[in-house]
């Protein structure tokens, strides 16, 4: 408990803004998206009062604390990081995955064995820095699956919209295909009453002939 809360004072206003943009500049998750909601709304949107999309990044930008530059590369190599690499440029990266994974294993073993054999020992220290490397090569190996990742969550995003689509132009061809027929049905229908009132008639004026005729 700090001394603001031992006193039962609150801290200043400033101190908490302050506070709250240093955590979202570091935080690794979003901010609750109840800013978002309250932003977004139906009748912000009809309005044209919600906020736009912000401008594109051209120089640098930060995220995760870190800052960097929009003209890099999205997956650097390890070696423009100053990182070790640890497997060779023309690799299997499944093959690799599951050796740094026992790797991994393998490490947090050690390191659970010095902690308790001795917890003072140098070599913690250096286990901790194994695990780190061992994590960042894990970490750049899934990374490098992105663009593959990116591909086919694309394709499968296409081939969803084809068959909605073509469900669409199913359902849309069965309706017109039944408008169709009821337009064909009231089309016959008033042929026939034509024919109907013409016959009619016919009838009813050689009768009228026939009237004349005999009076």
């Amino acid at each position: 408990m700090g001394v603001l809360d031992q006193c039962g004072a609150s801290p200043a206003p400033n101190v908490i803004s302050n506070n709250v943009e240093q955590a979202a500049q570091v935080c690794s998750l979003p901010l609750p998206p109840q800013q978002y909601i309250a932003n977004y709304t139906d009748e912000n949107i009809k309005r044209g009062k919600a906020p736009r999309p912000p401008p594109p990044v051209y120089d640098t930008y930060s995220m995760f604390g870190n800052t960097f530059n929009a003209d890099d590369t999205i997956i650097r190599p390890l070696e423009t990081q100053g990182i070790k690499r640890l497997y060779p440029h023309n690799f299997d990266r499944r093959r690799e995955l599951r050796k740094l994974n026992h790797s991994l294993l393998v490490n947090f073993l050690d390191l659970l064995d010095l902690l308790v054999r001795c917890p003072e020992s140098g070599r913690r220290a250096e286990k901790v820095e194994d695990l780190s490397l061992l994590f960042i090569h894990i970490h750049h190996l899934l990374n490098e699956f992105r663009p593959h990742q990116a591909r086919e969550t694309l394709r499968v995003m296409m081939e969803l919209q084809k068959r909605q689509r073509h469900e669409i132009s199913q359902r849309f061809q069965k309706h017109l295909d039944k408008v169709s027929l009821h337009v064909c049905s009231c089309m016959m229908d008033s042929s026939q009453k034509d024919n109907t009132v013409f016959t009619t008639g016919i009838s009813d004026l050689g009768s009228l002939i026939l009237y004349d005729f005999y009076r």
